[in-house]
């Protein structure tokens, strides 16, 4: 009989190389989802069997923002026809394909104890402790984030049908056992305004009527939507709690002073200005103040990482307010803002709010003294002939900065060494630019809750690129080093 031996068609090296590269491996190992995975676990022995595969289904929420996946259902669909994905994701063979029910309630649960947001903080202390954040230098901003929603003809907007209406859901998918609540709260009638009354003085008794008018009126009033200064004694949990999160209609200028509006919310983070790391961030409403929200970011900062030595923190015109400024120099730290100038500068003063001399020449900003909290003018060079030198013009001048926080700062306006410590106000602004074209920032597809997890899956999908990064370039450095 003939023996007829039949070529391999692949060789074994062959094989090993068809395999499919996990590339995102280096990446997901450094996620803890210890904290995580407590909250999701099954509380009670009783009942049906968990079938779902948490962490793979947190990393496949990950890995969808990394690759641009937008909706839900593109993730089902995806680990049911690659199994590539399904192994990136961590799914095994025998796990079963979560359904789009499965992950919403996967989301409602993460907002509900502000899982994700725990994962950001860790991964930001471990960047901390392995140096990549140095912290001396800040900075935070605000941009929009646009809501996916249907709006007719009329313009009205699409809103959320009733559960009541809706089938109720099979107990398969029920694994989490999550009370269902409305996404959006029934919108309450905001209270009326006072009276506005005409010029002149009112007699004691009306003024006394209008006094409590506007007490009573401002007894009605929100935290958010009382004045800046009203919201420092709130703490950073108190101000989470009411956070408006709904979305909303803004309209204001950018850059450019072009006015801008769009139908959404408005994400607020606080980065390293050196590293471009982001350390805190929320989603809220569109219609919010900038400067309400510069208050919550400083309050997290304050409440998270209170290790950091900061020295100087940065933002816009647009967070030019004495709370913040209070609340930057309660952190040991001066404050980088752009003066918006309502009124002309003081007699004797120019723009940066410098001494100016007899000539109308302004002293040159020379240092700042710790000890006794001043800043140092000294005369300019160009006063060095003028006759009035050794009799009308004095050498020196020095200013408290606690005369006014918002016009002394350190270093002080106008100065070499503002204008380049504003400049690093610039790396909030690439960071907003990373998010939006690569983590999918740019647009939510989500609506409450689900809006707010969905910008912070975007911030640590962000967060762990970079610290993964970081690692690698780090190991390649110690190999140069050691050879």
């Amino acid at each position: 009989m003939y023996s007829i031996q039949q070529q391999e068609l692949f060789s074994f090296q062959q094989l090993l190389e068809i395999k499919p590269d996990d590339r995102y491996a280096p990446i997901l190992e450094h996620l803890d989802f210890k904290s995580v995975l407590q909250r999701l676990r099954k509380q009670s022995r009783l009942g049906p069997p968990q079938t779902l595969n948490f962490p793979a289904m947190l990393y496949s929420l990950l890995i969808a923002k990394i690759e641009r996946m937008d909706f839900v259902k593109d993730i089902v669909r995806r680990l049911k026809t690659s199994i590539e994905f399904r192994m990136q994701c961590r799914f095994t063979g025998s796990d079963t394909t979560p359904s789009e029910a499965s992950y919403s309630r996967l989301i409602r649960v993460l907002n509900d104890h502000q899982l994700i947001e725990m994962v950001q903080d860790g991964l930001v202390l471990d960047a901390i402790s392995e140096g990549f954040i140095p912290g001396l230098h800040l900075a935070f901003d605000s941009s929009a984030v646009e809501a996916w929603n249907a709006v007719f003809s009329d313009g009205a907007v699409k809103r959320k049908t009733s559960r009541q209406n809706q089938k109720p859901l099979t107990p398969q998918i029920e694994q989490l056992s999550v009370p269902i609540e409305e996404d959006v709260k029934e919108e309450t009638a905001p209270p009326p305004t006072p009276q506005k009354y005409g010029r002149g003085r009112p007699k004691k008794e009306e003024a006394i009527r209008r006094a409590e008018e506007r007490k009573a009126y401002e007894a009605t009033l929100s935290t958010f939507e009382k004045p800046v200064a009203d919201m420092l004694p709130y703490t950073y949990e108190e101000l989470m709690e009411e956070l408006p999160r709904a979305p909303e209609r803004c309209a204001k200028k950018n850059a450019k002073g072009f006015l801008t509006s769009w139908y959404g919310y408005k994400a607020n983070v606080i980065v390293d200005a050196d590293s471009q790391y982001v350390l805190t961030g929320f989603l809220s409403s569109a219609n919010i103040n900038d400067q309400r929200g510069g208050v919550v970011l400083l309050k997290a900062l304050a409440n998270k990482f209170p290790m950091l030595q900061i020295k100087h923190i940065m933002a816009d015109k647009g967070y030019d307010a004495h709370p913040l400024y209070k609340l930057i120099h309660s952190l040991d730290a001066f404050p980088i803002i752009d003066f918006i100038h309502h009124t002309e500068p003081p007699e004797g003063f120019n723009k940066d709010f410098h001494p100016i001399c007899e000539q109308g020449k302004a002293y040159v900003y020379d240092s700042y003294d710790p000890t006794y909290k001043t800043l140092k003018f000294t005369r300019p060079k160009e006063c060095s002939n003028c006759p009035l030198a050794e009799s009308g013009c004095q050498k020196v001048y020095k200013i408290k900065v606690d005369q006014d926080i918002r016009k002394n700062t350190v270093p002080a306006r106008g100065s070499e060494g503002f204008k380049q410590l504003y400049k690093k106000r610039t790396a909030v602004e690439r960071v907003f630019a990373y998010l939006k074209e690569y983590f999918g920032l740019h647009r939510t597809r989500h609506r409450g809750t689900r809006a707010e997890v969905d910008f912070q899956l975007s911030t640590l999908a962000y967060t762990v690129c970079k610290f993964a990064l970081d690692k690698w370039n780090q190991q390649l450095k110690q190999v140069a080093t050691a050879a």
